[in-house]
């Protein structure tokens, strides 16, 4: 027991007896499952003996003290009792039980047991009134309109409006500027008219399969999303409702994503910490079996308590009709599970109320932000209703739930309830209660009725060009290398970074080159043989052209920030973005981060752009929705995410094929999201070779994505710096090396092709000498082509040109029917591919090419055959498969 927490500076653990504490205790622990929460009452209530004084040895009639001393006005235990039961089993009920810190709980009932506040004076009530009957009379405007159309009706859960309106209100009285919503189907269409002031006509040209607007016919009315600035009664704030597609819960850490993006846009997650989130609001919205039944809900509530992805807590909304489809999915206060029981991972506190009660929902949404602002933790509202009609309005409830459709259509609406409770307290005279109903609906249904003026709804966004990345020199590059190695004092670097600075250094002409056999004895059991064998040349390997990459990005004030399973040091040691030291004690350094040192460094004065870089959590789906929304609100941004290997997307297929490569189509949402997808045969099994470029292939159209393999460490360089200072912002998904990263020497650069060059669509041949004598060509992209030209280099034909196809999307039609021209005597065009035939890029190769084929030429492919589960794991015969390759590729098997 705690004494704050108790009005009036009354003691209980020394003034009261035990059995007066643990009833008061119970009523706190488990008051919740006695509660009236269902509307409906069709709820199997918990034993009323639960919470009977009599189970603790008290009296009703008998007083609580011997000295009669009161508490919370309660003299007898029969007047506790009455006191509990209205604080904790009325129409808001709390869940403290899986907040596991005892002061937190002590806050969460002093809240609870503050005495409530008073009901708002008659203007209030009837205005709260007001908003149930508009809620309410837009699903009728509608249903009369388009009687047989779906929209998801709201009717059961009519107080979520107010509710909503209550948690902006709430929101601005604490410093909140801006407020993110995510929400599905359910009530989605009543939410973008009664909060986001969406013109009623815009939204009934959605329901109109004839309407000359062609957004209309882009998705579907209950996807949509909206942004509006709602006037609060303590604030303006500036609403963005995200788009959203029938995968329910997925719009959840895409929501996440960007409401950390406005966070870090402004230093409010680092400047102010916690108190500076409070400017911007994650209000999240779920149905209740998709809550309880979705996995990315648990990845995302996981993210929360991360660095990178914290956004000082969500407040979630529950729109609990307590049925999944026609699945039946009710509370059990008997054992006491519900289908918030998830969020117990992050002990969030749970706020039931029933959805009858509308100034309970307020009183709700008061209690959900006075916790979030105090620490910063998610917060569930667990609002309690009934579905009216079916799962959507042509479904027929009756044939799975004839009981619960039959209570359903005889229960009163809640505007009805709460008008009635309002003419018994007195608040207008029964006749003048009826006028204003009428005219409250009069009022919203000529609302409803106002056409939308033509042209002023849609304004075309400009369409915009590529733009060149700024010019970098090579005194620049070897600048930024100079304060990327620069040690702090006391730093201690591990023997596997020291020698990567030393190659650093020497990559960029700052060092004398060195062998494998100058570095010290312990090199070989610190550092990997293919760090420490570097050869004594200036070519600037993937690692070093990747950083270098993001240090000029920053250089000109574009943030990078890079996410993804161990991307600090990078899955094949290939990244090194973070240096540990490995001396002890108070005085060392403990980490350098070499890009934030150069965005320092490097700038003479101007701004330079942040560097983040956060190792995720075991999750793909949910970190790829975060980054993805984060793309979206971000366009200062170069935002990354790694795949451990490329198969790891797997985990985030709804992102890719419902978000990444259509959402601008479907909702204008632009995202530059850099996916990087680790990709290649290697002898290492099925499940980490291939990064599915089949399927991201099958997905472009309509200019939505860039698909690239990019084939040397220049391209990669280039590559990088296209995709963030391009102005126009697509999706890139770049299929990268793993073991040649820096085994393959061939595919290094010198710092001279990092400042002339820039990203190369197609790199032709250098090694041919007459294109005239060319006949054979062979076309590759990514890895394979280093295979080939050693293949090719040992044969010595003059008749056969290898070439790069470095980008597949969009295809380049126009580069390559300029390439093939330089060949006046193909006859074949072989396309060669390490994947399997069946995945790779050959169907996609093979139906681009019937535009740019020579009339001359014919087309085939030289591939693994097909194969069901991919890769073999053995290396052996890894070898043996890409030298039968690389032969029947160049003719000579």
């Amino acid at each position: 027991m705690n004494d704050r927490i108790h009005p009036g500076g009354s003691a209980p653990s020394t003034r009261w007896r035990p059995e007066v504490l643990a009833f008061i205790d119970a009523h706190r622990r488990d008051g919740h499952r006695s509660a009236r929460l269902d509307p409906l009452g069709l709820a199997r209530p918990a034993d009323a003996a639960m919470l009977d004084p009599r189970r603790f040895g008290l009296q009703p009639g008998e007083w609580l003290s011997p000295a009669g001393t009161p508490l919370w006005s309660a003299r007898t235990v029969a007047d506790l009792d009455r006191a509990l039961k209205a604080i904790y089993c009325g129409g808001l009920a709390l869940d403290a039980s899986a907040v596991r810190d005892e002061a937190r709980r002590d806050w969460l009932h002093h809240e609870m047991e503050a005495a409530p506040p008073a009901p708002g004076g008659a203007a209030q009530r009837l205005a709260l009134l007001d908003r149930l009957v508009r809620a309410q009379a837009w699903e009728a405007h509608v249903a009369q309109q388009f009687p047989h159309a779906k929209r998801f009706s709201i009717e059961g859960h009519e107080t979520l409006i107010p509710l909503l309106h209550a948690l902006c209100d709430e929101a601005a009285g604490q410093g909140a500027r801006r407020i993110f919503l995510g929400m599905p189907h359910r009530g989605r269409v009543n939410v973008l008219i009664n909060l986001m002031g969406m013109p009623p006509a815009r939204i009934l040209d959605y329901f109109d399969p004839k309407s000359p607007r062609p957004e209309a016919h882009t998705d579907l009315v209950y996807h949509l999303g909206a942004e509006h600035e709602l006037a609060t009664p303590r604030g303006i704030v500036a609403l963005t409702l995200a788009h959203n597609p029938s995968h329910l819960q997925s719009v959840h850490p895409v929501l996440t994503g960007m409401v950390r993006a406005v966070q870090d846009a402004t230093d409010e997650g680092t400047r102010d910490g916690r108190d500076g989130r409070l400017r911007v609001l994650p209000l999240m919205l779920h149905g209740d079996a998709a809550f309880a039944g979705q996995g990315v809900v648990m990845e995302t509530l996981m993210l929360g308590g991360k660095p990178g992805y914290d956004v000082g807590g969500t407040v979630h909304v529950i729109i609990n009709n307590q049925v999944g489809f026609t699945e039946p999915n009710p509370m059990s206060v008997c054992p006491a599970r519900y289908c918030t029981d998830v969020t117990r991972m992050v002990d969030a506190p749970v706020l039931r109320v029933n959805a009858d009660e509308p100034e309970q929902a307020l009183r709700a949404a008061a209690l959900a932000m006075a916790w979030r602002a105090r620490f910063g933790t998610d917060v569930v509202i667990d609002l309690i209703g009934y579905r009216r009609l079916g799962h959507s309005e042509n479904d027929v409830p009756a044939l799975t739930r004839p009981r619960v459709h039959a209570v359903t259509g005889a229960h009163p609406t809640v505007v009805e309830r709460y008008a009635a409770a309002l003419r018994a307290e007195g608040v207008a005279a029964p006749e003048d209660m009826d006028t204003h109903l009428a005219h409250s609906r009069v009022r919203a249904h000529q609302a409803f009725s106002v056409p939308t003026m033509p042209g002023t709804d849609d304004v075309p966004r400009p369409l915009r060009r590529p733009v060149g990345a700024p010019a970098i020199d090579t005194a620049t590059l070897r600048d930024l290398v100079r304060a990327m190695t620069r040690l702090p004092d006391g730093f201690v670097p591990h023997a596997m970074v020291r020698t990567l600075i030393d190659h650093w250094r020497r990559m960029a002409g700052l060092a004398p080159a060195e062998t494998a056999e100058d570095l010290p004895d312990s090199t070989p059991g610190d550092v990997p043989r293919t760090l420490a064998a570097a050869p004594p040349s200036l070519r600037v390997d993937w690692c070093l052209a990747e950083n270098l990459a993001y240090a000029t990005v920053l250089r000109e004030g574009v943030n990078v920030r890079i996410s993804g399973m161990d991307v600090r040091r990078g899955t094949f040691l290939h990244r090194q973005a973070a240096w540990t030291s490995q001396a002890a004690g108070e005085d060392a350094a403990e980490e350098v981060v070499p890009l934030r040192q150069a965005a320092r460094e490097a700038l003479d004065g101007r701004r330079a752009g942040r560097f983040k870089i956060f190792n995720s959590p075991l999750s793909e789906e949910a970190v790829v929705g975060f980054e993805y929304g984060y793309s979206v609100a971000a366009a200062r941004t170069l935002t990354v995410w790694e795949a451990q290997f490329g198969d790891f997307v797997n985990n985030a297929q709804v992102y890719i094929d419902q978000y990444i490569s259509s959402g601008e189509e479907k909702w204008g949402d632009v995202s530059a999201l850099a996916i990087l997808l680790p990709h290649g045969n290697e002898g290492i099994g099925p499940d980490h070779s291939s990064g599915y470029l089949s399927r991201f292939l099958q997905l472009c159209g309509g200019d939505n994505l860039r698909v690239i393999c990019p084939s040397t460490a220049a391209q990669w360089f280039h590559a990088l710096r296209r995709q963030a200072f391009c102005t126009l912002r697509k999706p890139l998904v770049a299929m990268t090396p793993k073991g040649t990263l820096y085994s393959e020497k061939a595919s290094h650069a010198t710092l001279e092709d990092l400042a002339d060059g820039e990203f190369q669509l197609v790199i032709d041949d250098a090694r041919v000498e007459r294109p005239g004598q060319v006949e054979r060509l062979v076309l590759c992209a990514g890895k394979v082509y280093h295979d080939l030209d050693r293949g090719r280099r040992a044969v010595a034909r003059a008749d056969l040109a290898v070439v790069r196809l470095e980008q597949l999307y969009p295809f380049p039609g126009e580069a390559l029917t300029a390439l093939f021209g330089r060949y006046p005597a193909l006859v074949e065009i072989t396309w060669v591919q390490e994947e399997h035939r069946q995945q790779g890029a050959w169907s996609y190769v093979r139906e681009q090419m019937d535009d740019v084929l020579p009339a001359h030429a014919r087309l085939r492919c030289v591939a693994r055959p097909p194969n069901a589960s991919g890769a073999t794991s053995s290396q052996v015969l890894h070898h043996l498969e890409q030298a039968e390759l690389v032969a029947r590729a160049l003719g000579e098997a």
